[in-house]
């Protein structure tokens, strides 16, 4: 017979145990999601969870701040920021498969592409692009390749490009000042960052604003005293004149006499600092307040005056240059021909150099030298501008008369153009001496007293003379202004002392009008390697364009009735007295 089966028979307590336990599993898995996300107590609770949350989602990111804009006086725009986008990685979190694509939207080669990805392999931050316009960078992020993001910039834009290059200078990437205006006024011209608290999504892009924590604060904007207009006019005609006779460089300045704010200073070579993908260092030099020179003949005027000064001399005095040369111990001063008996007036008209040194032998080289640094040479300008040179105005325990007699007529010392300038807006200004400003005045000042106003009305006459049909600075002439000026022919020195006889430096420093005057030009042509090397032959044309147009510019009144119309048909070949 089958045996019979034997049911296993479970006690009652034992199943209601187990569904108990069933029963609870859920209860207790609630009661532990309550205790995580609802009470702050709990270790690792709401508090912990929502802390770890917030820190893979939710950045303090910096607001930039807008960097103020540098104007010219008038207002027109010379630095502007525009927004852009930086476009940034953390290479650890792009993936092969999205090389191609990136490099496509970055416009480079995927091997350019992989190798700068591979220098930064250990770095969880870098740079794709710097500077990108908020459109293109648009195109590029809405890939959504992870781990490529953006960041909100401000790039500089320069309207006026390569005119004021020089003078305002550039930023750098981070808006931040490196050179001219940009660099001397940096701290005025930066802004105050913000910063705001954002959620971030997993490609680090920024999905949603919480809260502002600071508002950006923008920079304070600069208002420089040149005049566009004239600065562009000055720009035309130096580049213009370097490129005729080859010139190695060249600069330009121009000063308002009344207020010695600077309308106009421009240098060649120059460059466009919005594209500064070729830019060349010595490009960047602002010439006109950097680079020193020996003033050479257009710091008689100022000989003149200290002559003047002595009581020893009147503007009628005579000066016997016979035979047309002077030995003076172991050099000789030569004129180009023998002008005999000369007044002072007529030594500087015909920028003698036989009559320069003997008025400069009878005087004493110390009031010489005073004078000299009286009208500011040697002295630093204060413009704050970077690179600002000294200028050196030798002091000597003994006078030896040869130093004596080439200190008087220019060399010996250095000056930059900006200093030969202010110099000449002491003879504008009837002996005061106002300082040098790059940024608007809302005044003029007063100035200081240097020098007698009368003595330098008497110059200022000889200085027309000398700028006159007559004169060694006969181009310089303006149609319907009167003008005053001197020229300079400087030979360079060589790098192992003494002078070069084949380097020149063309200058001319002059002011108009003469009646009243309102302006001072300064022209330096640094070695000019075609045609003429001549300070009346190259430099003075340049000054009469640049200080012909901003006269017009600036609606100043004609004082001259005659036209100066022949100026173009005169022979060239006889340019008496230019140094040499």
């Amino acid at each position: 017979m089958p045996k019979k089966s034997v049911q296993a028979v479970i006690p009652r307590w034992r199943y209601y145990l187990v569904m108990l336990i069933l029963a609870s599993l859920p209860i207790l898995l609630l009661v532990k999601i309550a205790q995580l996300q609802i009470l702050p107590s709990q270790e690792r609770g709401v508090d912990f969870l929502q802390h770890q949350g917030d820190s893979r989602a939710i950045r303090n990111v910096t607001i930039p701040a807008y960097r103020g804009l540098i104007t010219d006086r008038n207002g027109e725009p010379l630095a502007i920021s525009t927004p852009v986008t930086a476009i940034v990685a953390n290479p650890k979190n792009i993936q092969k498969s999205d090389i191609e694509r990136l490099s496509l939207a970055l416009k480079i080669s995927e091997s350019q592409l992989q190798s700068r990805l591979q220098r930064y392999r250990n770095k969880s931050f870098m740079y794709l692009v710097q500077q990108l316009p908020n459109d293109e960078a648009e195109k590029i992020l809405k890939l959504n390749i992870p781990g490529v993001s953006g960041q909100q910039r401000y790039k500089r834009f320069y309207p006026a490009g390569e005119v004021t290059a020089q003078l305002v200078g550039f930023t750098n990437y981070l808006d931040i000042g490196q050179e001219g205006m940009e660099l001397a006024y940096d701290d005025w011209l930066t802004g105050e960052p913000g910063k705001k608290k954002v959620v971030l999504d997993k490609n680090r892009r920024v999905i949603n604003d919480i809260s502002l924590i600071q508002a950006a604060s923008s920079g304070e904007d600069l208002r420089l005293s040149i005049d566009l207009r004239v600065q562009y006019a000055a720009y035309r005609a130096l580049k213009k004149a370097v490129k005729k006779h080859n010139a190695k460089s060249g600069s330009v300045v121009v000063l308002d006499v009344n207020s010695g704010e600077v309308l106009a200073m421009v240098n060649q070579p120059s460059f466009n600092p919005n594209d500064r993908s070729k830019l060349r260092q010595s490009s960047v030099r602002n010439r006109a307040i950097t680079d020193l020179m020996e003033p050479g003949s257009t710091v008689k005027p100022f000989t003149v005056l200290a002559a003047l000064e002595s009581g020893q001399f009147s503007a009628q005095s005579r000066i016997d240059t016979n035979p047309g040369y002077l030995k003076v111990d172991y050099k000789t001063f030569v004129d180009p021909s023998n002008y005999g008996e000369l007044n002072l007036a007529e030594v500087l008209t015909k920028s003698s150099q036989v009559g320069t040194t003997k008025v400069a032998l009878a005087l004493d080289p110390e009031s010489t030298r005073d004078l000299f640094q009286r009208v500011g040479f040697g002295e630093v300008m204060g413009t704050g501008f970077p690179g600002e040179t000294l200028g050196s105005l030798p002091a000597y325990r003994k006078w030896h008369p040869v130093t004596q007699a080439t200190f008087a007529f220019g060399y010996g010392l250095s000056v930059s153009s900006l200093q030969l300038a202010r110099a000449y807006a002491v003879l504008a200004n009837d002996g005061l001496r106002k300082e040098i400003s790059m940024v608007a005045l809302n005044s003029e000042p007063e100035g200081l007293r240097v020098i007698n106003a009368a003595t330098t009305k008497e110059v200022r006459h000889m200085l027309r003379a000398a700028s006159s049909h007559k004169g060694t600075g006969r181009r310089a002439m303006i149609d319907g202004y009167s003008v005053g000026g001197k020229t300079g022919t400087l030979h360079k020195v060589k790098v192992n002392g003494g002078y070069d006889d084949n380097r020149y430096m063309s200058v001319f420093a002059g002011l108009s009008p003469i009646s009243s005057p309102r302006l001072a030009t300064v022209v330096v042509i640094d070695e000019p390697r075609q045609g003429d090397y001549f300070g009346g032959l190259v430099a003075a044309p340049v000054f009469s364009e640049i200080t012909g147009n901003a006269l017009r510019l600036m609606q100043v009144t004609p004082d001259e009735t005659d036209q100066n119309s022949s100026l173009v048909s005169l022979d060239k070949g006889n340019v008496s007295g230019e140094d040499s």
